[in-house]
């Protein structure tokens, strides 16, 4: 059972909620179970959902389908207006997905991380929200086999974050995963919002995944995980019936600094920098039949999952 990994200290893989690339998601999940991961974090699209088993076959892990509402990041593509857009290239240079290749968007790798806008001088990058009806999207998902659902609660629009939570609930009886951040909530809010919803949940059957800084964990370092660590022990001063993962910046320091602030949490989630770290490998055409690059993409995830 998922529990079971989560009473102990667990690593989850982000793939990236916004995702679409059924073959890049097959191979990180591949290398990233070779590593000792056991935990996957994925868009909610069948296609990727059976990337992963493929990746898997048959061998035990856990997967999460991640969904999420209005103005979360997660659910953002990257849309540039040729009107405005002087062919810098400073936006292809930026993407960490290598989503955008000569100024053009390859929606299916953007994961909404907001680095392109943020390069743009010219203010040629906007980004529409791909919001999914969940009543269409996760019963065939729910069917294939899944064993945790995350929805991202990240702006102040209760009254949809109850309607799509209830939902969940409703048609999936596995663990739930609430994604909250500080960005537009108060610190009080973000409480009161977590309480809210676990009040429909059994005691220790929801996680609250912390995401200190969503999509930020591109530098290795401690600054760069500080948000996540930060927005843990807010959750931790609650003492709520929850397990407690930290992500948002995350990176090989994350654990340290949670044990030297005293954050008892049960797993940590590692997106952006877990996949820059075998990037170079995953990209290759030989990854999957060269033997010496997939071993040394395995020993560059290790060298991550092993600080959790």
């Amino acid at each position: 059972m998922l529990s079971d990994i989560l009473d102990g200290k667990c690593f989850k893989l982000v793939c990236g909620a916004g995702n679409e690339d059924a073959a890049e998601v097959e191979k990180l999940v591949k290398v990233y179970y070779e590593a000792g991961c056991r935990f996957f974090d994925l868009s909610a699209k069948p296609e990727i959902v059976d990337a992963a088993k493929r990746a898997l076959n048959g061998q035990e892990a856990f997967i999460c389908v991640s969904v999420g509402i209005k103005g979360d990041p997660h659910v953002n593509k990257a849309r540039i207006d040729y009107e405005k857009c002087v062919g810098c290239g400073k936006c292809d240079e930026i993407c960490p997905q290598g989503a955008i290749k000569y100024h053009k968007v390859k929606t299916v790798r953007c994961i909404g991380c907001g680095k392109c806008a943020k390069v743009c001088s010219k203010g040629a990058v906007s980004y529409v929200s791909q919001e999914v009806d969940l009543r269409e999207v996760l019963p065939p998902l729910i069917e294939k086999g899944i064993d945790c659902i995350e929805l991202h609660a990240m702006n102040d629009n209760q009254a949809e974050t109850m309607e799509k939570w209830a939902y969940i609930n409703e048609v999936f009886d596995g663990m739930l995963s609430i994604c909250t951040a500080r960005g537009k909530l108060s610190d009080e809010k973000m409480i009161s919002q977590i309480k809210e919803m676990i009040a429909l949940r059994k005691p220790m059957t929801a996680i609250v995944q912390a995401d200190g800084f969503p999509m930020s964990g591109g530098e290795d370092d401690y600054k760069t995980t500080l948000q996540a660590v930060a927005t843990a022990e807010l959750v931790q001063n609650e003492k709520l019936p929850v397990y407690i993962m930290l992500s948002g910046g995350t990176n090989s320091k994350t654990a340290e600094l949670a044990h030297l602030c005293g954050i008892n949490y049960h797993g940590i989630a590692v997106g952006t920098f877990a996949r820059k770290i075998v990037k170079k490998y995953i990209e290759r055409e030989d990854f999957l039949t060269n033997e010496r690059v997939f071993t040394e993409a395995v020993e560059a995830a290790k060298s991550l999952v092993k600080c959790v």
